[in-house]
């Protein structure tokens, strides 16, 4: 039972059902779409804290969402009906709540929040060690019930930087950005991990080491990190003029100020990005002056970072629920030569979906309740829960000033499709352009006519919103509406997001968000055993492990085959599959396609029509220069984008294969003649209650060697819990004696030695370490040492514990997208499988599982 969890015994009369039942009959339901039925029935469909299943299927779901969204609106004049509700989210065709709001509403078997984003922080940017805890334990009790988190770390000071305590001088922003991914890393959310945004002001003199901090092995391994771009700072790389950094960042007396090569900073994180597609950039004048709620912000609604996946900037203890509006349902005789969006159904089902978002504010208000509620109950002292009680109080009161919504879509490289418009073309921007527009001019009219029945969010002032741009935009494309919001007020303080729509999009069965189709058609790969009768082996890899590969279909694209005559359940050559795409509206249309410019383009002009932000990924070949994503930030910039993520190909990798037959590059080996002298981590972990310890050999920056075992003083381990680097030196206690030193330099510079790993920790540790780095030695993979080192058969439970121990700090040096063989994911039961920073997740629906 998970910490935050209340259990509740199914009601007499319940109907329960079985994994298999639930699973079969939404198979069913999804028309043979294995992936699909399984993400819903893991992810969604409503469960008590014993894993028992009261949803057969999506329809299930939906109707229990149309009573609770049905009961809210019973509470306003003019009531949509559950009928009508239930029209509209059926079978995922028009509105999908997403995430929280599809998990919860409904749900009284657990105490969860039914926010998608948080953002926590410190009023008066306090960077005390006291304020400092304080967002780590918020940031842990948010993501317990399944919220992701942002905080800025701008505030504290940088390093070196005089402190009245025994430290004299500040460690800066690293130590603390460590000890917040640490603690996310640790927080199970039904075996998977929490999600964090950490973000920083260019202009602070920490922000090269922040922009730096990832690119470490095993370090900052737990959150996503974006850099906060001042226009000042661009306009200084264009002028090829310094900059200065200080902090305070905002101050107009700075205690510290230095001046810095902007042009030297920004090669870096470009570089970086290059690299490692992080740190992704926040353009922060453009998201400050475009945001409406900072209109408000000396009554506590500054803007000051966003959520994980950065398309909701949000204010301390501000939330955001998200819904996404599939945008292929409103073409009719889509892939044809009649094709039309229907602009009048998409127009009333946008103030269906503004109402019901607004309708799932007074659930998340009940559901806070609930956890306040439950906290309150529970057995800890007062001051023990004090710090979760004031965060919960602290996000009610924001809930319920400002009302925050999050409308945005799905589909719209699919629609754009359906209606023969190439993703990137001129006239399709123009027609998403047009898209969005529309969504903001009738999810703002929606707005205004609930606050003349229901009230507008109780801080409106049309005074302090005269000089927004958007609000101009607005007023500029219907002065009618600006007149009647002015009138009446508006209901919600900020409505509109383009979200990624990961497992939304496998239950639409359609691209996700604003992006193009990732391939149209390609392959997967399943292991196969070559001596089963009638197995297919298409390709052998460098470790002699046989798969079979086969084509898969990207949905709407089989609608295409289907509409144009071709027969979707027959095997294709490769040039037939190329014929096809080279004829249908997906043509030079995929993400690795689209012009990384236009791409640019449209995401400014799109974002000039989204209060929030947008969600979205210029994805580039391995070959690019590094000058190219320079070139695509500035357009970025110049575009009016609020931010913007790049993800060169191969920086990170996975199984889904392009058509394309490439050679894979072989695994090398190393030199089997150790050196005298190794660079060494030291890496530590937690096995139940125990405490261990590994000291990690690397050549090249890969493992070579591992020393470890329980670390206490007893066994003669006296090392800092600051030093995580070293080196192991070989040395000899005679001629045929050799030992194992670890040496580093202490705070005060000086070297340091522990002698003699080798007998220092149990014998029998050392003996399977001996096995274990002669296979590390020679070259073998390190996800296939993993595997090697879990699958011994131990019968000590002792030796089973450093078994686990051993596996899991080498999981930490596997390289992002190592296929994880023979593995299912628990969550949807796909095979694409994959180590991301030592860590077990899926391609197929994004969950990850840690230790």
């Amino acid at each position: 039972m998970a910490y935050n969890e209340v259990s509740v015994k199914a009601p007499v009369g319940k109907k329960i059902y079985s994994q298999e039942e639930a699973v079969k009959a939404s198979f069913e339901y999804f028309k043979g779409d294995d992936l699909a039925a399984r993400v819903w029935v893991n992810k969604y469909a409503l469960k008590d804290s014993f894993g028992n299943i009261f949803e057969l299927t999506p329809d299930d779901m939906h109707k229990r969402l149309a009573k609770e969204i049905a009961r809210i609106e019973k509470r306003y004049p003019n009531p949509l009906t559950e009928e009508e509700i239930y029209k509209v989210l059926k079978g995922f065709k028009y509105i999908v709540p997403q995430g929280g709001p599809m998990t919860g509403i409904g749900n009284n078997y657990q105490v969860a929040s039914l926010s998608n984003c948080f953002v926590v922080g410190n009023d008066g940017d306090s960077d005390s060690y006291g304020g400092i805890m304080k967002i780590d334990q918020e940031q842990v009790q948010l993501m317990k019930r399944r919220g992701g988190v942002g905080h800025d770390l701008s505030h504290i000071r940088p390093k070196g930087s005089p402190v009245k305590n025994s430290a004299l001088t500040s460690t800066g922003i690293v130590p603390f950005m460590e000890r917040y991914s640490n603690s996310t890393r640790e927080v199970a959310q039904d075996g998977r991990r929490g999600a964090l945004m950490l973000s920083v002001s260019v202009k602070h003199p920490d922000s090269e080491s922040f922009i730096d901090a990832k690119l470490e092995q095993g370090k900052v391994t737990g959150a996503n990190v974006s850099v906060k771009i001042k226009d000042d700072f661009m306009e200084a790389i264009e002028a090829g003029k310094p900059y200065v950094q200080q902090y305070p960042i905002d101050s107009d007396k700075p205690t510290y100020k230095k001046e810095i090569d902007a042009g030297a900073l920004w090669e870096k994180i470009v570089k970086n990005a290059w690299k490692s597609a992080e740190p992704g950039i926040l353009f922060w004048d453009t998201i400050i002056n475009e945001s409406v709620p900072d209109c408000y912000a000396d009554l506590g609604y500054r803007t000051v970072s966003t959520n994980p996946c950065g398309e909701i900037p949000l204010c301390p203890y501000d939330s955001c629920r998200l819904l996404a509006i599939n945008l292929y349902s409103y073409v009719e005789e889509p892939f044809t030569t009649q094709a039309k969006f229907n602009f009048n159904l998409f127009k009333e089902h946008i103030h269906y979906a503004q109402r019901i978002m607004d309708d799932i504010i007074d659930l998340e208000l009940e559901k806070i309740d609930a956890i306040l509620e439950k906290v309150n109950s529970d057995p800890e002292a007062e001051d023990i829960k004090f710090t979760e009680l004031n965060l919960w109080e602290s996000i009610k009161k924001k809930a319920n000033e400002g009302r925050r919504t999050g409308i945005g879509i799905t589909a719209e490289g699919d629609m754009l499709a359906a209606l023969g418009l190439r993703y990137g073309s001129e006239n399709a921007i123009d027609f998403s352009e047009e898209i969005h527009k529309t969504i903001t001019l009738e999810a703002y009219r929606s707005s205004v006519y609930m606050a003349k029945e229901r009230g507008s969010f109780k801080i409106y002032d049309s005074k302090r919103e005269e000089k927004n741009p958007l609000i101009n935009r607005i007023k500029d494309a219907d002065p009618e509406l600006y007149e009647k919001m002015t009138e009446f007020g508006r209901r919600n303080i900020a409505l509109l997001t383009i979200a990624p729509t990961g497992t939304t999009s496998l239950m639409t069965q359609t691209t996700s968000g604003i992006e193009p189709v990732f391939m149209p058609v390609y392959k997967r790969r399943r292991k196969v055993n070559p001596n089963d009768k009638d197995v297919r082996v298409d390709f052998v890899d460098e470790v002699g492990d046989h798969w079979e590969e086969y084509t898969v279909f990207h949905h709407k694209f089989k609608t295409w085959m289907e509409i144009n005559g071709y027969k979707t359940n027959r095997e294709y050559s490769q040039e037939d599959l190329d014929g096809m795409v080279k004829k249908s509206p997906y043509y030079k249309a995929t993400s690795n396609d689209v012009d990384w410019l236009a791409k640019v383009r449209m995401q400014g002009r799109v974002q000039k029509w989204v209060d929030h932000s947008i969600s979205v990924t210029i994805n580039l070949p391995a070959d690019v220069s590094q000058e190219l994503v320079g070139d695509l930030y500035f357009q970025a910039w110049k575009n009016g984008c609020k931010g913007v993520t790049v993800y060169r190909d191969g920086s990170r990798s996975g199984v889904l294969l392009s058509n394309d037959s490439k050679e894979k590059k072989k695994a090398g080996s190393f030199p089997t003649k150790r050196p005298e002298k190794l660079e060494a981590d030291v890496v530590r972990f937690q096995n139940n209650k125990e405490k261990w310890i590994a000291f990690m050999g690397l050549m090249d920056g890969k493992p070579y060697e591992i020393f470890t075992g329980l670390s206490d003083d007893e066994d003669g381990i006296l090392l800092p819990r600051s030093i995580t680097k070293g080196y192991i030196i070989k040395s000899w206690d005679g001629e045929e004696s050799s030992r194992y030193d670890f040496q580093y330099i202490n705070k005060r510079g000086y070297k340091t030695t522990i002698e003699g790993l080798s007998h220092k920790f149990n014998p029998v540790f050392w003996n399977y370490a001996k096995l274990i780095s002669g296979t590390l030695r020679h070259g073998m993979p390190i996800h296939k040492v993993v595997e090697l080192v879990t699958s011994l058969q131990l019968d000590n439970e002792t030796i089973n514990s450093w078994k686990a121990g051993v596996a899991r700090a080498l999981k930490k040096y596997i390289p992002d997208g190592t296929l994880a063989e023979d593995a299912k994911c628990g969550e949807c039961g796909s095979d694409e499988v994959v180590y991301q920073e030592g860590c077990l997740t899926c391609l197929s629906c994004g969950s990850s599982k840690c230790g």
